[in-house]
């Protein structure tokens, strides 16, 4: 199964991606910059195109590519939009919950997907609950607001990779990942068209110095590089997997857990994070529970 070792390396790069955002970031960041750049930089894709050349969609396809395109903008808007309001702790757990079941609904109700086995249900809870376990920080607490923009990011997520997986059925990977990145590009340029988006995209960060400034965009390298390795994996991945293929998201914490752990031995300084007797526990507990899932999945 060539999607486990694609998405494994997904969420191994989603990490790394991550890791670049805990070094800088000491504040929230603006939701509309934010997502602005991130279209832009996904959008590089484009340059792509002399080289390996691109096939035109046909009829209903071209929907289906804008849908994708849609939710994923408004997906990132909205989880930076909650994320510039709430605590990481307070939106990524519940996202983190919600999208995997968002994904299994409508691979049923959209894609007409077959409900899952008895083994793909076990493993797709021990995996949602370690994915869940591993992600909470200390002093969770959901409110009515936090878990409303958590929803809807989840949602858009959901439909985004719903909609991203019919495009695969139809197109080659390159050329559907590349058409929905263009019109993810057209999406995020009518941010200019607003008086306040435009200031917030244009406002320099004072903080973003040089050093800040490589591991940012090497961040968002890595980001970049998650998002095209996470487009395959769904182009690859049997339609009765893909909600388990969300829920395997914890792995990306896995990691994250590990290169915090080194850094912060090696680098004490540089991430400022504190780690207690509890935390190392807890993420333990977690990573044993989606190993389990994992070996109920496919052994």
């Amino acid at each position: 199964m060539l999607w486990i070792l694609v998405i494994t390396l997904a969420y191994l790069c989603f990490a790394l991606s991550s890791l670049g955002d805990r070094i800088i970031l000491s504040g929230h960041s603006r939701p509309n910059s934010y997502t602005f750049f991130v279209g832009i930089l996904s959008a590089a894709v484009i340059l792509l195109i002399p080289f390996i050349g691109i096939s035109v969609p046909q009829g209903i396809l071209w929907l289906w590519i804008i849908l994708a395109a849609l939710f994923n903008i408004l997906g990132i808007y909205t989880m930076f939009s909650a994320l510039n309001v709430f605590d990481v702790s307070k939106i990524i757990p519940t996202i983190g919950a919600l999208q995997p079941i968002f994904v299994v609904i409508f691979s049923f109700l959209i894609l007409g997907e077959d409900a899952m086995g008895s083994r793909q249900i076990l493993a797709f809870v021990i995996l949602l609950l370690g994915s869940v376990l591993i992600s909470i920080e200390k002093n969770y607490r959901v409110t009515r607001r936090s878990l409303k923009l958590s929803f809807f990011a989840a949602l858009f997520f959901s439909l985004e990779m719903i909609f991203a997986k019919i495009v695969y059925l139809n197109l080659a990977f390159s050329d559907g990942f590349i058409w929905m990145k263009i019109f993810g590009l057209v999406f995020v340029m009518s941010f200019l068209f607003n008086k306040t988006f435009r200031r917030d995209i244009f406002k320099v960060d004072q903080k973003l110095d040089k050093k800040n400034s490589i591991i940012f965009f090497l961040g968002q390298g890595f980001g970049g590089l998650a998002n095209i390795l996470q487009g395959w994996a769904i182009s690859l991945v049997p339609l009765a997997y893909l909600g388990i293929m969300n829920a395997m998201k914890g792995l990306q914490y896995v990691f994250l857990f590990i290169f915090v752990l080194i850094i912060s031995a090696t680098f004490p300084k540089l991430l400022n994070e504190k780690t207690s007797k509890t935390i190392i526990i807890q993420r333990i507990t977690a990573i044993i529970l989606i190993i389990i899932g994992l070996l109920v999945l496919f052994l």
